[in-house]
């Protein structure tokens, strides 16, 4: 950061400098004024403002996690980096560093665009203050109000200011963000929208920098590039749209984008506008006829009425302002009555008197309408194909910890799950770190972890309970250097007797901290990679699905539940019910946790299958076909859920039985939409 750090304050000492010689130059009466000042003005006070707020925040996360254990690993493994002596100490430093930057970024910004207002009228021509409009003003502003739309993107989700989210921001966040794209130029649309996302992408993901000393960059740098070429494409429809279907373009290539980044090793599904609605179920039902991506595409949609009603009247066009109105009023009705319901009805299942309310009618309605069905009670009580599961959180990180004590812990808290009587104990991912593989083939005399693995098989043998958990798993692959051993993150379940049934290998790795393709064709960076203390598996080939009496589920483990087509393919596969194992105890903050559970809850909407989640300490939850959270663990305490987790029959949703059909649908339209504007008489619009 020193060198960047280096090069930002040059930047800085550049930009003053022509600017001073353009007010030099204006007093003078001399034509480089005229040319070159307002575009000093203008606009490099807003790159300078982008960068130097993007390069503030990184030191001030990594600041403000100076001295963590990874940190330390690195170090000891030979790693250059300076360890500060308390993250306060770092974080006043980095106060000290850019404050006086970023305080001359904004002052720049703001007095250059009010130089105008204070200026004669008589000098400033046919754009004085007294002529300007309101859209001038905004072109003007554009970049505090993308910015804006950024952190009011932030908040709506899960963030550092409500753990929870701010769901009704969704409806609005990116109203500001929609204006100016409409009246921007093409050029600064492109800047303005980046900058958006970029500064978005780090409010969001800022828990990153607990991961790993690369994750964060990586993040925004792929960020950067991702949002620079969607704004490029979906500008260049929108400016060419016909005005009737403008107000669909943002919407529909937003959702197009966010299906994107997705795919592919570099797919990150995370911070999606439409997962901010976890917590409404009346909204993300409709994640089961077209998945996540559906109810992203409502949000944008009513951002994008909202933004093109205000851009109608300040163009003063009265055939799109009616039509936008009509429009916007109608999606304002239908969702703040969804609101007001959920928030006085939601969360009870019965009213005062004991009668069903009306959202238990409106569940089951839904229910009903999916044609899923719970089985008829058996014996015991329950209904049938029924299992009663035990979701033990440790609350510690297996990596990081004496894997003894965490063992110690794992037994204590089982072992007070069993007076309920589970049918099945679920532990989180490498909950267990010792390799039961390959430490079970020893005697317990050769090495304490192999007497840890068999202290573990011995009392799981004497609890009668199956046994699902994390762990490190390889197999022996004949190489051309003879035997090779492959690495995989799995779970693995184990028979009331002690014999080890089945075991999943993870399929989709989190990209450069659990999987990297290109060893041989960027030997530098897979080196650096190492260097910097990274862990890496294979990806596995098999979508299991576990049978156990009375369920048959499957473990999409931690960052898989994230991928809506991962999740669908093991419901194809056959599994019942979606047993998440996750650790994210690593982050050391609930924004992470909440932001991880958000997405899980869509994938049980989607398939319309029970879901939960067994975390090191995450959200240890219960999630219900419909998407409601019926239970869970406090977060950072160590804790255990007993659940009677009900597997229903279920015609195949449209979700599941379509898969990520929405998307590519959109992509259809936006080319339509393009032709149209390509082919047909189009008036021009204003910003391009």
């Amino acid at each position: 950061m020193t060198s960047a750090y280096g090069v930002l304050v040059g930047l800085h000492l550049v930009a003053g400098a022509l600017m001073f010689a353009s007010l030099a130059r204006r007093r003078a009466g001399l034509p480089f004024a005229a040319a070159r000042g307002p575009w000093f003005r203008l606009h490099a006070s807003e790159l300078l403002l982008v960068l130097t707020l993007c390069l503030s925040l990184f030191s001030y996360l990594y600041a403000a996690n100076a001295g963590m254990d990874y940190v330390q690993r690195f170090i000891a493994s030979g790693g250059d980096v300076r360890l500060a002596p308390d993250t306060r100490r770092e974080r006043l430093a980095v106060a000290l560093r850019y404050g006086p930057l970023l305080a001359a970024d904004v002052a720049w910004l703001v007095l250059g665009r009010l130089a105008p207002v204070f200026r004669p009228a008589a000098a400033v021509g046919p754009r004085s203050p007294a002529r300007r409009t309101v859209a001038d003003l905004i072109g003007e502003w554009s970049l505090p109000l993308s910015l804006l739309s950024a952190l009011l993107y932030a908040l709506a989700l899960p963030s550092f200011a409500a753990p929870e989210g701010l769901a009704p921001l969704a409806w609005v966040c990116l109203v500001p963000l929609f204006v100016v794209l409409e009246l921007a130029p093409y050029p600064r649309g492109i800047f303005h929208g980046t900058a958006a996302g970029v500064l978005a992408t780090m409010l969001v993901n800022y828990w990153l920098g607990t991961f790993h000393l690369l994750s964060l960059q990586f993040a925004t740098i792929v960020a950067l590039a991702e949002y620079a070429a969607f704004m490029a494409a979906a500008l260049w429809i929108a400016k060419r749209a016909r005005p009737g279907a403008r107000f669909i373009v943002l919407p529909a290539a937003w959702t197009v984008f966010d299906w994107l980044r997705s795919l592919g090793f570099l797919g990150y599904p995370w911070g999606m506008i439409g997962t901010s609605q976890y917590g409404a179920p009346l909204v993300t039902q409709t994640a089961s006829i077209g998945g996540v991506w559906m109810v992203t595409f409502l949000v944008l949609l009513v951002n994008s009425v909202a933004a093109g009603t205000i851009t109608s009247v300040l163009q003063g066009s009265r055939r799109g302002r009616a039509a936008s109105v009509s429009l916007f009023a109608c999606f304002v009705v239908a969702f703040g009555w969804a609101q007001w319901r959920l928030s006085t009805v939601g969360a009870k299942d019965t009213d005062v008197q004991g009668r069903p309310s009306a959202w238990t009618s409106v569940t089951q309605g839904v229910t009903a309408a999916q044609g899923m069905r719970v089985r008829p009670t058996g014996a015991d009580g329950r209904p049938a194909g029924t299992v009663r599961m035990a979701l033990v959180q440790q609350n510690s990180d297996p990596r990081k910890n004496d894997y003894a004590e965490t063992w110690r812990i794992l037994r204590r808290l089982s072992d007070s799950a069993l007076a309920d009587q589970p049918d099945l104990l679920v532990w989180s991912e490498t909950a267990f770190v010792p390799n039961i593989r390959r430490w079970g083939a020893m005697t317990p005399g050769e090495h304490p972890y192999a007497e840890l693995v068999h202290e573990l098989r011995e009392w799981q043998r004497g609890t009668g309970v199956w046994l699902l958990t994390g762990n490190d798993d390889y197999d022996l692959l004949d190489g051309p250097d003879g035997e090779e051993r492959v690495d995989y993150n799995a779970s693995i379940l184990f028979s009331p007797s002690g014999e080890r049934v089945e075991t999943y290998h993870k399929i989709r790795l989190v990209p450069f901290t659990e999987y990297f393709p290109w060893k041989e064709q960027l030997p530098g960076l897979y080196a650096l990679l190492l260097r910097f203390d990274v862990h890496l598996w294979e990806p596995g080939s098999r979508r299991v699905v576990f049978r156990i009496p009375g369920a048959d589920f499957s473990t999409p483990i931690c960052f898989e539940d994230a991928f809506p087509g991962e999740v669908r393919k093991f419901i194809r596969a056959g599994a019942g019910v979606i047993v998440n194992l996750s650790n994210d105890f690593w982050s050391l903050t609930e924004v992470e946790a909440m932001q991880h559970a958000a997405n899980a809850v869509f994938r049980a909407v989607e398939n319309g299958r029970p879901l939960v989640r067994a975390t090191a300490s995450g959200l240890t939850c219960v999630v219900d076909p419909v998407g409601r959270i019926t239970a869970r663990a406090p977060l950072y305490e160590e804790a255990v859920i007993v659940a009677d987790v009900t597997a229903v029959e279920c015609r195949t949703t449209l979700y599941t039985r379509w898969g990520d059909w929405f998307p590519p649908a959109l992509a259809v339209l936006l080319v339509l939409v393009a032709a149209a504007g390509l082919f047909g008489r189009n008036p021009p619009v204003r910003g391009r």
